[in-house]
């Protein structure tokens, strides 16, 4: 979901701001004015605006250097965003190769080194000691920070995606690579947090205190990558076959529907499902539905062979589908269950959304209460905040 205020688009990519951007463009107006102090309050005001504005122009570019790049491999780009610690593209999916997510990662930071050989050379055609030559040399240095630090090998930071691919080279895992550079990221973050309340207790520089603010995000967002791509994996490993509860019930095609009602229907807690078989063979679904819309007259004259739905005609999915397909052909249908095929096409079993948060629980952090998995099978959803359909949408695809 897009947040922030658009203001406007580039090669069809909206372009977000977000509200907490309006406070670092303020500070670093402030920090780069003061540097240039001695040229008056009017024009050291102006020029650290505009180093401001192009700092944040320089990170636009830097994004839409990552973008294009995606947009090329056939990747939507949903929007990028300028935010308090710069800026993110919003990408719709992972590259499908190693290869390709490497080129990803790394135009971002080609970007900005290219910028930085830009403008560095550009600043050499005014004179040495003009207020233009000063911006330009300052905003080609800004761009050569932006580029390295940015190549630092840890999640999310782009050498953190370099490293993921990397390792994804190595092993064949996705999953693996991402895991790593999410470790690195983590414990970089939490160097840069140490590191930075250390400048500020015990050198007084209170700048530490925005290295620690860094920090504590890199460990965040690394958090967040890792979790994100465990249960990714786990919607690809995990199978129908794991998740299924067999509340379902098999009953004699040849019986009435006058038979049928009287034996089922009238069940405190009757199934969901209800299975017709002949001759040891399922043959499809009994609804309910259709045995309450057919005349009362004819209970005693029709079987369940004149109103079972076929399997082949209704949506089913193998034991050995992965649970992310299981979550999208639900999604896809709007179905409340789903039924669940051996290879020689009997039924074995029902999936609902409570069983799917069952199996997961062990692989979601932090870990779903005993209550909330309950609820989610009596209420037949999944847990607030946790977006299962578009985490098994993403898994999918890649």
């Amino acid at each position: 979901m897009q947040t922030g205020w658009r203001i406007g688009s580039l090669f069809g990519i909206p372009l977000l701001i977000d509200y907490s951007w309006f406070i670092i463009l303020a500070l670093a107006t402030r920090e780069y004015a003061s540097t240039y102090r001695l040229w008056g309050p009017a024009l050291s005001w102006s020029a650290g605006l505009a180093i401001a504005l192009l700092l944040f122009a320089s990170v636009l570019l830097h994004e839409l250097g990552h973008s294009l790049a995606a947009i090329s491999q056939g990747i939507k780009v949903n929007s990028i965003t300028l935010f308090l610690f710069g800026g993110i593209a919003s990408i719709d999916s992972e590259s499908k190769t190693p290869g390709q997510a490497f080129q990803v990662a790394i135009a971002g930071p080609l970007v900005s080194l290219a910028l930085f050989l830009i403008l560095g050379l550009g600043s050499q055609v005014f004179p040495p000691t003009s207020l233009l030559a000063i911006i330009t040399e300052k905003v080609a240095v800004i761009n050569l920070v932006l580029g390295l630090f940015n190549l630092i090998p840890g999640l999310p930071l782009d050498g953190g995606q370099v490293l993921k691919a990397a390792i994804w080279k190595i092993t064949g895992s996705r999953f693996a690579g991402v895991r790593w550079a999410a470790k690195t990221g983590q414990v970089l973050g939490a160097l840069a947090v140490a590191f930075g309340l250390s400048l500020c207790l015990l050198a007084r520089e209170y700048g530490g205190l925005w290295i620690a603010l860094i920090g504590s995000f890199a460990i965040r967002n690394a958090s967040a990558y890792s979790r994100f791509t465990s249960l990714q994996e786990a919607l690809l490993t995990t199978k129908a076959g794991d998740a299924m509860s067999r509340e379902f019930r098999v009953v004699d095609a040849n019986s009435t529907l006058r038979e049928f009602a009287d034996r089922y229907l009238l069940e405190v807690n009757p199934f969901p499902f209800y299975i017709a078989a002949s001759n040891g063979r399922d043959l499809g679904l009994v609804s309910i539905d259709d045995i309450r819309s057919t005349e009362r007259s004819q209970w005693q004259i029709q079987t369940l062979h004149n109103i079972v739905k076929p399997l082949a005609k209704i949506t089913t999915v193998s034991e050995k589908a992965s649970l992310a397909e299981v979550i999208n052909t639900m999604e896809s249908g709007q179905l409340p269950r789903i039924i669940v095929l051996s290879p020689i096409g009997s039924v074995v079993g029902t999936i609902d959304r409570g069983d799917v948060v069952k199996v997961l629980a062990k692989h979601v952090k932090p870990k779903i209460s005993i209550a909330d998995i309950k609820r989610s099978k009596e209420e037949n959803s999944y847990p607030q905040g946790l977006q299962l359909s578009a985490i098994a949408k993403t898994a999918q695809e890649n």
